[in-house]
Order: C-alpha cells, then sequence, then structure tokens
C-alpha cells in the first residue's frame, strides 16, 4: 500500500471531516492498495492528550552516566565529583546538579 497524498485540516478533502473532528484531526491520508485495487481514505486523530513529564530532574536527584570503558580519565573525574559505580546498572550515578556543572548532560541515560 501507498499513500498517494497527505491532507492537513482544512485543505480541500478535509472540511468534512474537520467539521466531524475539529482540533483532534492531525491529517488524511489518500492510499493506494495495489494488490486489492482499492483507494482508501484515512485519518490521523488525537485520541489522548497529557502534559510531558519534567525532563529536567532535580537538582539533588541521582542520574545515570554511560562514560565508555577507555574514558579513563572522565571516570576518574566522576569518581572524584562523588560518583559511584552502580555494577548492576554498568553506570555510574550521581547528582544532577553536578553533571551539569561538569557539562556531561549528554552522558545521561534513562534507567527504568
Amino acid at each position: 500500500m501507498r499513500t498517494r497524498l497527505v491532507l492537513k485540516p482544512g485543505q480541500r478533502g478535509t472540511i468534512k471531516l474537520v467539521a466531524e473532528y475539529g482540533d483532534r484531526l492531525i491529517c488524511v491520508r489518500y492510499r493506494d492498495d495495489d494488490k486489492r485495487r482499492r483507494r482508501l481514505k484515512t485519518i490521523e486523530l488525537i485520541v489522548k492528550e497529557t502534559a510531558l513529564p519534567n525532563e529536567e530532574p532535580a537538582a539533588d536527584e541521582l542520574v545515570y552516566l554511560r562514560i565508555a570503558w577507555g574514558e579513563r580519565e572522565l571516570a576518574a573525574l566522576v569518581k572524584r565529583e562523588g560518583a559511584a559505580w552502580d555494577a548492576g546498572a554498568r553506570l555510574w550515578k550521581m547528582r544532577y546538579s553536578q553533571v551539569t556543572m561538569l557539562g556531561l548532560q549528554d552522558r545521561i541515560v534513562r534507567v527504568h
């Protein structure tokens, strides 16, 4: 199946759908199914909206950092700054305020 056309709300071909779904309508797609010789009209809708979680941890929150095996100087630096090695996760953990002070935010790893 290939997408032949994608329309945004308000364009020709979407007016009735905008009237029915309002702001929940994201787009309208026209697809061709060559195998079944059919043209399909599909819509993308918002069905649930929630707030994004706060992406930045609190200053005193522990975060995990990935430091590669060969980066000995960096590992020694974070260890001097109070980081602890978590053998189970195979990651370093330290307070977020220290991570930002060292400029290592790009090395933060989310552990669930």
